[in-house]
């Protein structure tokens, strides 16, 4: 049990180890946290608990340093299971304890783990009075499931936000000033643009919502990762900036290749943008981690996807980049296609397609060639991607 704020403490799990989240979805360089919460108060809450693998080492932890006997009430702001999974196991030991969520909350959590305890649905300004603070209850539907909401402790300036301003990232440390800020804010910006990215909408619309509310906070703690105490408000303006069709300026060139015809015409693309002063990122799609390229790909101005065609599609990396996209759906990017074939050509066709189900505007016309592109027509690529640049600019 860590003390974060008088009297509410840390009582998560450090899991250094794991390497991929959402099932094989999701890497995590840097492993993760499952931050829990502690408030001893007249009435004593805990807010989250942790993944279902810790359960047992969780709750021991919580028996032997706190008394689980002493738990008034469990506040799920989350049901997903590296937040509620230890549940059926703490549970078991106090039953009759309340349990404080949204009412998506109370269906999923009896979906998850089946069992009917006994649940307070709450909804945006409802309270909980623990004695010194009071816990004022926020819905945040899809940030990032329906049942999702914060929990603002007023009396202790401090904002539980479960996974909003979260980031995959296990350190010794407990707090943002205390860990080297480029691993912080690449993890933080990996984590909006591969989960946060499609309800970017809704994430403005909330942060303008809990402004209005104009609450003092002066640190935040999310389930995942870090807390924010040092400018704790700086993570969410820098989520209002990434939820405005966020772009820096270069372009990402994504492509799988068979015998590196593909890939020539990807260097020579990138050799284009450059002579044209634009900034490029490669990636070999099936080489590179998914997840980094689809930060990457946040990120910038534009993308050019390019994939040899095989069996009249794309290569399975290609596709699968693509599908991500979709659901993804960034905005204000220009894209393009490329792509080597050997007699049907179909890749490039299917990327554009791709790209504008992506919602992503197709700037120029895509290229392709036969086999191994020759010296001109790697010339013809520098073009393209002279092209590219020109409509990017425009």
């Amino acid at each position: 049990m860590i003390e974060i704020k008088e009297n509410i403490f840390w009582v998560g799990i450090k899991d250094w180890e794991i390497k991929k989240f959402h099932g094989e979805e999701y890497s995590t360089h840097r492993g993760s946290t499952y931050n829990s919460y502690l408030i001893k108060d007249e009435k004593n809450v805990l807010v989250d608990t942790v993944w279902t693998p810790f359960k047992e080492e969780y709750v021991a932890r919580l028996d032997a340093e706190f008394g689980l006997d002493n738990i008034d009430a469990v506040v799920v702001n989350h049901s997903e299971s590296d937040h509620s999974g230890s549940l059926t196991h703490l549970m078991a030991q106090i039953p009759d304890v309340e349990i404080y969520c949204t009412k998506n909350g109370h269906d999923m959590i009896h979906r998850h783990h089946h069992k009917d305890w006994k649940f307070n649905e709450v909804k945006t300004g409802d309270t909980l009075k623990t004695g010194k603070y009071e816990l004022v209850f926020v819905e945040a539907p899809m940030l990032h499931w329906p049942d999702s909401m914060f929990t603002y402790v007023k009396g202790a300036d401090l904002l539980l936000p479960n996974d909003a301003f979260g980031q995959h990232y296990a350190t010794s440390a407990m707090y943002n000033d205390e860990v080297d800020q480029c691993e912080l804010f690449q993890e933080a910006i990996k984590y909006y643009a591969n989960i946060l990215t499609p309800f970017s909408s809704l994430v403005k619309k909330k942060i303008e919502e809990f402004k209005a509310m104009n609450v003092p906070v002066d640190m935040i703690a999310p389930s995942h990762g870090v807390i924010w105490r040092k400018d704790a408000l700086d993570i969410v303006g820098k989520y209002y900036k990434w939820a405005d069709a966020y772009q820096e300026d270069f372009v990402v060139i994504a492509y799988d290749t068979m015998w590196n015809g593909t890939k020539s015409m990807a260097v020579a693309i990138a050799s284009g943008l450059k002579e044209s002063g634009v900034h490029c990122k490669l990636f070999n799609i099936a080489k590179s981690d998914m997840n980094d390229i689809v930060t990457e790909i946040f990120r910038s101005k534009g993308v050019i996807i390019g994939s040899p065609t095989i069996n009249r599609r794309v290569l399975a990396a290609v596709g699968a980049l693509i599908e991500t996209m979709k659901g993804l759906r960034f905005r204000n990017k220009a894209g393009a296609a490329f792509g080597g074939y050997g007699w049907s050509g179909e890749s490039v066709g299917i990327i554009e397609e791709g790209l504008k189900s992506a919602g992503i505007e197709v700037a120029v016309p895509g290229i392709k060639f036969r086999y191994n592109p020759t010296g001109d027509e790697l010339e013809e690529c520098k073009q393209f991607g002279k092209q590219f640049a020109k409509n990017l600019k425009n």
